[in-house]
């Protein structure tokens, strides 16, 4: 199972918790209906991430305007994939309302038990309610439409609510293998928000360019929180292997910061996320980007800024990392020159003990020893004439603790560029741009 970045996680979370709605999220909280003198909020979620993405559970609560929980709530619910009707049934729940939607052969059906009066589905006892079919094969942008019609059991029926939708994602996952350095390359996207329906990858230019239904209304986008989608290719791909990254949705430059590299989730592909706020889709809109869905551009950059940055495991510790000459030759000596620093106030840390390591290929090619007394320090080390090609620098047991971190690199000339300096960090916290940040 995918974990993203913790600090990815983190920043989503921060950015992300004041939020009523949730809309292209894995949980959304619709607007609330009136309720005599009062009012009842119905909140739909599916987990961004299952077990199987042959099945996922969908939880549907609701709660009064004092977000105490509302028991055994009936619900007309439909649901909808774009402006397909996959169904529209009675539903109901005690504490909650629960099924798992099934990805099976066939048109959709309804396993469970209905009540006598209005017809509603429940769970049998001891068994989990399904609605299993082929529509739930593909991921993407899921509306619920949702009308309360009876509270406190099948006898408290209630008229005239109103209806209302929330907007929840199934993770959508899809490979396209394009023609590239005389083969081909498979590519994955995975989207938190809708469907990825097409990529393309321009061999002159290493550019990957890929495109995602998105709907450019004012009302839509004040539902948005975020939008993250990722692209994800071998890390051997020696066209794609660049010190950095930049990226455009529908011509229009983005922040550094919506586009983060992540090289330590998968340890056979680099991922690069795109991550949007709100306020970032509607500076895209208001630059002129607002139209024909969401078009993604990430081009490579050939040119580092350092120091690059890693964090350990537990975050406490990070290492800060350049080295001379930016281009890393075999059989030519380089010098690598980092700082050890606090993790979260980033100040260098006198004393520190560390033990930094060179592999290539799995195989460990050097390892020294060393004190920085102020902080920070340097170590010397040429690869060998035919050392071309990706390298790990890792710097273990950081002052004794047993805490390590690593950066990738690759040494010239097969790639005709500046070393790549990515760091892969032994820890999921790893966020970095390779050019200063200008937001």
């Amino acid at each position: 199972m995918t974990v993203l970045p913790a600090l990815i996680v983190a920043l989503l979370a921060v950015l992300l918790a004041p939020a009523a709605h949730g809309h292209g999220l894995g949980l959304d909280t619709a607007p609330p209906f009136t309720v005599g003198d009062g009012t009842l909020s119905v909140t739909v979620e599916i987990p961004s991430y299952a077990e199987s993405a042959e099945r996922r559970t969908v939880s549907v609560t609701a709660a009064d305007g004092d977000g105490e929980p509302v028991r055994d709530v009936t619900y007309l619910m439909g649901l909808y994939r774009g402006d397909q009707m996959v169904f529209r049934n009675y539903f109901a729940g005690g504490e909650r309302l629960s099924m798992d939607l099934v990805a099976a052969d066939g048109p959709v059906r309804i396993i469970g038990e209905q009540e006598p009066s209005l017809g509603a589905w429940r769970a049998a006892p001891g068994s989990q309610l399904e609605v299993a079919g082929e529509a739930f094969r593909e991921g993407g942008l899921y509306t619920f439409e949702i009308e309360v019609r009876a509270i406190g059991g099948p006898q408290g029926v209630v008229e005239g609510l109103g209806v209302r939708t929330a907007d929840v994602t199934i993770v959508d996952e899809s490979e396209f293998v394009r023609p590239a350095g005389g083969g081909q390359v498979a590519f994955t996207t995975r989207s938190y928000f809708d469907s990825i329906d097409r990529l393309d990858y321009d061999e002159e230019s290493g550019a990957v360019r890929f495109h995602m239904p998105f709907d450019w209304g004012a009302e839509q986008i004040s539902h948005v929180p975020v939008v993250h989608v990722e692209v994800r290719f071998p890390k051997d791909f020696a066209e794609l292997a660049s010190p950095g990254y930049s990226g455009s949705l529908n011509g229009v430059e983005l922040f550094d910061s919506s586009v983060i590299v992540d090289d330590y989730t998968s340890e056979s592909q680099r991922i690069v996320h795109f991550v949007l706020l709100q306020d970032h889709v509607r500076f895209v809109k208001n630059s002129g980007g607002g139209q024909d869905g969401m078009e993604f551009l990430l081009e490579p950059v050939d040119e580092a800024s350092f120091p690059v940055m890693a964090w350990t495991r537990d975050e406490s510790l990070r290492v800060d990392l350049s080295w001379d000459p930016p281009e890393i030759l075999p059989g030519q000596q380089t010098r690598f020159v980092f700082t050890i620093r606090d993790g979260a106030t980033a100040e260098p840390l006198r004393d520190s003990s560390y033990d930094f390591v060179v592999l290539q290929g799995g195989e460990e090619l050097h390892r020294q020893s060393g004190n920085a007394r102020v902080g920070g320090d340097y170590a010397d080390y040429a690869f060998a004439e035919d050392g071309g090609g990706p390298a790990v620098i890792r710097f273990e047991n950081l002052r004794g603790t047993g805490q390590a971190t690593e950066f990738g690199v690759v040494v010239a000339p097969e790639f005709g560029a500046a070393a790549l300096a990515l760091a892969l960090a032994s820890a999921p916290a790893v966020l970095l741009r390779l050019r200063p940040a200008r937001f």
